[in-house]
């Protein structure tokens, strides 16, 4: 499947500092840099495409962006993948409702999710996969787990096969949440605990059998379709190694589908931890209520660049007010958080614009602290506040500074002045 268009990325003077994040899984903030002579490795669970980029997903995406900004501004290469869920039972049950081929819905809203992408200048994945093209080895990769016996058949004709929990003896690590919690968000995120047949009620679902009306495709396995979280295991597996660097995606996904990924591949390798941070964005609201297609609130991305005919919401804009707030803090989306946005990055603009200002070289440690410091956006951009404060105020004599504070904003932040 193909990725987006790459924004170019200035180079800057010297090295970013090693990048700081709070890992989930340890409750804590760990120093997250790859293993000497090799590649960080980022894996970012992706769209399921039912639906347009919607603020939550540019916000998350955004969150993983400025870790690839620091990993690069640091000097790593950075091998980055990430997934199309581009066959599961959401989209299937928005194609029905709208009498449209689940094939083709797929296909048009993962073109919008790109133009989105483009559009907010997120650096793209080296690998953009879907699961479709994964099934010959998410089959193979089942098949191993049957015979470890780390999996199972229900024995009631569908061909459904689970994955056992207990098999890692480690279940439970990464969200350290309880069990009456994990059996409520596995019924509200797509799991079935009270499935009969099933050995524990947590226990995922690894293929599901061929269903009457619904797609399938003919495997060892018997005819059907992957699970969701055993999707992302084996992609992350195939193209990253046994364990990664950064396992990313919105704080929804941290039960069930972040635990399950990771219980899938340590048993398939037999390595602990599958990755070094478990690191999550949190949700974006809209009047005091979350996001959701439930609700009917989403904003889209698209629709919003759409806007203003005549003056349409730029896209930076978009970016910077979903950067206003720590990335892993559920916040709420307004208008005046738009238009804050539009007058910050006016003035910015305005400010670089001018002759000369504050020391640049300054300017550029501090947004590097700040952003190693877990993404400290908030501090990042109070950084470029002052120094906008300043130079539009006539102070500082750096002739360079203009110049290279827009670079830091482009290559660090992602902002376009």
């Amino acid at each position: 499947m193909d990725s987006w268009l790459a924004p170019d990325v200035p180079r800057l003077p010297g090295k970013g500092v090693p990048l700081r994040l709070y890992d989930t899984a340890s409750r804590g903030l760990k120093t997250v840099v790859p293993e000497p002579g090799q590649p960080a490795r980022m894996y970012v669970c992706g769209i399921t495409p039912y639906d347009a980029t919607h603020l939550g997903h540019a916000a998350t995406m955004i969150t993983f962006d400025l870790i690839h900004r620091c990993w690069r501004d640091a000097g790593c290469e950075v091998r980055y993948v990430q997934n199309v869920t581009d066959i599961d039972d959401p989209l299937l049950e928005r194609a029905e409702r709208d009498g449209e081929d689940w094939v083709v819905l797929g296909m048009r809203e993962t073109a919008l999710f790109r133009e989105d992408m483009e559009s907010l200048r997120i650096l793209p994945p080296r690998h953009y996969v879907g699961a479709v093209e994964s099934i010959p080895q998410i089959v193979e990769q089942i098949e191993r787990l049957l015979e470890r016996g780390a999996a199972y058949r229900l024995d009631d004709g569908t061909g459904d096969i689970y994955f056992d929990i207990t098999a890692t003896g480690r279940f439970g690590y990464e969200s350290g949440y309880d069990r009456e919690l994990m059996i409520q968000l596995s019924a509200e995120r797509g799991g079935d605990p009270e499935r009969p047949g099933k050995r524990d009620p947590l226990d995922p679902l690894l293929w599901r059998g061929a269903r009457p009306d619904e797609p399938a495709w003919p495997a060892s396995l018997g005819p059907g379709r992957p699970g969701w979280h055993i999707e992302c295991a084996v992609i992350a597996l195939s193209l990253l190694g046994d364990q990664i660097d950064v396992q990313g995606g919105g704080n929804d996904l941290i039960f069930p589908h972040h635990e399950c990924s990771a219980a899938h591949a340590e048993t398939l390798t037999g390595r602990w931890p599958f990755a070094q941070a478990y690191v999550h964005a949190g949700m974006i609201g809209l009047d005091g209520e979350k996001m959701s297609k439930s609700k009917g609130n989403l904003v889209f991305v698209s629709r919003l660049r759409g806007d203003q005919q005549d003056g349409q919401v730029d896209p930076m804009a978009i970016r910077l007010a979903l950067m206003a707030d720590h990335y892993r803090s559920d916040r709420d989306w307004t208008d005046d958080a738009l238009k804050t946005a539009e007058q910050r990055l006016a003035r910015w603009r305005d400010a670089v614009r001018q002759s000369a200002g504050p020391d640049g070289a300054t300017a550029l440690r501090r947004l590097r602290e700040r952003l190693a410091d877990d993404l400290d956006t908030p501090g990042a951009i109070a950084v470029l506040d002052r120094w906008a404060d300043a130079a539009l105020a006539g102070e500082g004599g750096d002739a360079g500074a203009p110049r290279l504070v827009a670079e830091a904003t482009d290559a660090l932040l992602g902002i376009a002045l």
